[in-house]
């Protein structure tokens, strides 16, 4: 996923796909350690993702949080 379809999200989108990603992550994490993965690479890449949307995540609510306080 890219920034810019990142930045396009709605907040109630960015929450849900960080959950989502979340659960992708753990479930790839679990899947590797019975047995590897054919693409062990896709590990790194989930948890770029989460990685990501939580930034977003965290510069909207600073950007709200600034608002409010002027």
């Amino acid at each position: 996923m890219k920034n810019a379809d990142i930045r396009a999200l709605s907040l109630e989108e960015l929450k849900e796909q960080i959950k989502t990603e979340q659960t992708n992550g753990q479930s790839l994490r679990f899947a590797h350690a019975i047995s590897p993965l054919e693409n062990p690479v896709r590990l790194k890449h989930s948890r770029k993702n989460v990685a990501r949307l939580l930034t977003e995540l965290n510069r909207r609510e600073n950007e709200q949080a600034n608002q409010t306080a002027k």
